[in-house]
């Protein structure tokens, strides 16, 4: 019987055959952690007695949550990290660097790695082929000091991709459409594997869009295999050497197949307080929903190609007067590209607050804490109660498109009337 792509690089990581269900102990690539969890990793590391990381530049911290910090606590938690990162020698991400899950896939991760990360979409780098999964802070602890660690090898269900995208859709949609069908927990501790025919037509930023929210239908990982588009990602950032074929075999066993024809798809949004409470955008329960913030932005939807599509909707006109727009590019190297392109004029023109790159208002902290009974329409991956920052607000997900559409109405809209 043949081997899945998770299979596949556990086989190779563990220098034997495996299989769904073994339990192994694997060599682990690359590991991260953030601001939030990077402390905890860090005093786990020193509790271990560990001088001397495994491999100090496979170690990369993070300071993103809180980036610039708006508290003392933070400052002094980033302190730590920073005194960390110059006595180890592992890799320090500062602030305006950007979100951990954007910079370690465009510098990092390659094809065929295994990544952990102490921070749950981790799973981001599953869109480049490699077994990314989060993990406990002592886990991560425990991965940097040895370079090693244990895994429960994941059942696969494979995602048979067919036809294209129609307008106003996207990867977002695609990735809520699919929590919605199979429910917060369908997916618990399985590999979520894309593929099939649309493949081609996928291009890398839906491809982290979808693997970055496998994890919220309960996703041990999300992956894509490789192909001339992981090639054209990693040559954008100067590693094209990093490429290789990563794909499953012809007769590879699976748990469960589903057969998506995204031809059929529409706008999706999913409503508080759950990422599985989806709605089409043209559902009862979505009409007359008056928003009060937008946020583009986070790991799910900071990148350019999100930017292009949300400024596209927007240029030459003016955001709703009930309506504050916050956009956050995932990384430096966003920032400058929407600089560039005059993308960050155009949502300054717009009436829209650009903050430095980083995760900004998604995880609560700062940058745009909601309002008592405050609606945001946010193009993260989590709209749980208090996500945001308050646990009186109620916090909608969606792609770019819809959220720059609503950002021009004041209300969620279809974004296939501005395109």
């Amino acid at each position: 019987m043949g081997q899945t792509i998770v299979e596949k690089i556990f086989s190779e990581h563990c220098g034997k055959k495996v299989k769904a269900g073994e339990i192994v102990i694997a060599k682990i690539d690359l590991a991260l952690a953030q601001d939030g969890t990077g402390p905890l990793t860090i005093k786990q590391i020193e509790k271990l007695g560990v001088e001397r990381l495994a491999n100090p530049r496979g170690a990369v911290f993070f300071i993103d949550h809180a980036s610039p910090s708006p508290r003392k606590e933070l400052s002094n938690d980033h302190m730590l990290i920073r005194e960390f990162t110059r006595k180890t020698g592992a890799i320090l991400s500062d602030i305006g660097d950007g979100v951990c899950h954007q910079v370690i896939n465009e510098r990092f991760n390659c094809p065929g790695y295994i990544l952990i990360g102490a921070d749950s979409h981790t799973v981001t780098g599953g869109a480049l082929g490699a077994f990314a999964t989060g993990m406990g802070s002592t886990d991560v602890a425990i991965g940097m000091a040895y370079g090693k660690n244990w895994f429960r090898v994941p059942e696969t269900f494979y995602f048979n991709l067919k036809g294209g995208f129609p307008r106003g859709v996207y990867g977002k949609d695609l990735i809520l459409y699919i929590i919605g069908m199979i429910g917060a927990d369908g997916a618990t501790y399985k590999a979520m594997e894309f593929g099939g025919e649309a493949l081609p037509n996928i291009i890398m930023s839906e491809r982290l869009t979808i693997a970055n929210m496998s994890v919220e239908a309960g996703a041990k990982c999300g992956i894509f295999p490789t192909d001339e588009i992981t090639r054209g990602f990693l040559k954008e950032y100067g590693r094209e050497d990093k490429f290789r074929e990563i794909k499953p075999d012809p007769d590879a066993e699976y748990e469960k197949i589903f057969e998506i024809n995204l031809s059929d798809l529409k706008p999706m949004v999913a409503m508080p307080h759950t990422v599985d409470n989806v709605r089409p955008i043209d559902h009862p329960d979505l009409k007359n929903v008056e928003v009060h913030q937008i946020f583009l932005g986070s790991c799910t939807n900071g990148r350019i190609e999100d930017l292009r599509v949300a400024a596209s909707i927007i240029k030459g006109k003016k955001k709703h007067p009930r309506v504050r727009m916050i956009v956050v590019p995932a990384s430096r190297d966003v920032y400058r590209r929407a600089l560039k392109e005059g993308l960050l004029e155009i949502f300054n023109d717009f009436g829209a607050s650009i903050n430095n790159p980083g995760c900004g208002p998604c995880c609560g902290v700062h940058q745009g804490i909601l309002g008592d009974g405050e609606v945001a329409l946010a193009t993260s991956n989590r709209n749980f109660k208090g996500r945001m920052g308050n646990p009186e607000a109620l916090v909608y997900l969606a792609s770019p498109a819809t959220a720059a559409a609503s950002a021009v109405t004041g209300m969620i809209t279809d974004p296939r009337e501005f395109i």
